[in-house]
Parts: C-alpha cells; structure tokens; sequence
C-alpha cells in the first residue's frame, strides 16, 4: 500500500539539502549530451569527439609518443591506446621508432589522416560555434574563461 504524505495547501514543502539540478557535475554532463549529439551530427564523418581529440591534436603539435599524447588529450593509458589502434586500423595514424630514443614509439598522422583532420576543422569549428550560440559573445568568452580556470 502506497504511503501518502499530507500537505498543507498553501505551504511550500523545504528544500531539500541537494538537489541535483543544481549541482555542476550534473549540469555539465547535460551540457557535455548536448554538445555530442552536435557532434555526431555534424562532423561529417565517422569520428567519435576522442578520435577527433587526438587527429586535431596530432596535426597541432606533429609526431609524439602515445603517452604524451593521451596527457595532451586528457586521456587515460587504456583510452589513448583503444583510439589510436582504431585510428591506425584505419590509415590515419602510424607508429614509428622515436629516433632519439629507440624504446619509445611515436604517433603521427598519416597523409591520409592529416587531409581528414584538415577537411574536419572547419565542422569542428562550427559545432563549437553551434555549442556556444545561446551565449552573448561576452557569456563565451566568460564561460572558456571560467571552464579554463576549473580545468
């Protein structure tokens, strides 16, 4: 049997101490829906935002070692390797020995690769763009500040 609770007409029940709407973990993950579906949608190809992450990467800074690039990522171990194997399968990434230190392997684009990550940019730009666009130019700009500063 279901057990009812009485209210007063008229009186307001209290708040409870969390609520989860109001807490930014919570609204960040909406954000964070939002901003994949915008996403998958848009970049024009078959991308997931972590395979993008390391291909926009990649053409930014040129070859590096898989481990330094899951850091500039914000990448795990296990995460950084899945991505670049899927990347590799592909033809668009390719390991090579790191002439400075033969034990380490570096990643780098593949010619393929780099022609995908500069065909993608601009998809990739307007998805922020399309991200931000219920927010003034002044809100942006406040809210990459402020999500800068949290990082």
């Amino acid at each position: 049997m279901a057990r009812s609770v009485a209210v007063k007409k008229g009186v307001k029940p209290a708040k409870p101490p969390y609520v989860l709407d109001e807490q930014v973990g919570f609204i960040l993950r909406q954000v964070w829906q939002r901003h994949s579906s915008i996403f998958s949608r848009d970049i024009g190809t078959n991308l997931t935002p972590t395979q993008w992450a390391a291909l926009s990467k990649l053409a930014e800074t040129g070859p590096c070692s898989q481990n330094q690039l899951g850091r500039l990522t914000a990448m795990d171990v296990a995460t950084i390797k899945g991505v670049i194997d899927r990347l590799t399968a592909r033809g668009l990434t390719e390991t090579s020995q790191d002439p400075e230190d033969g034990r380490r392997l570096l990643v780098s684009l593949t010619r393929a690769g780099q022609q995908l990550s500069e065909k993608v940019a601009p998809n990739a730009l307007a998805i922020t763009r399309e991200t931000l666009a219920p927010l003034e130019p002044r809100e942006r700009e406040m809210l990459m500040a402020l999500l800068n500063k949290l990082r």
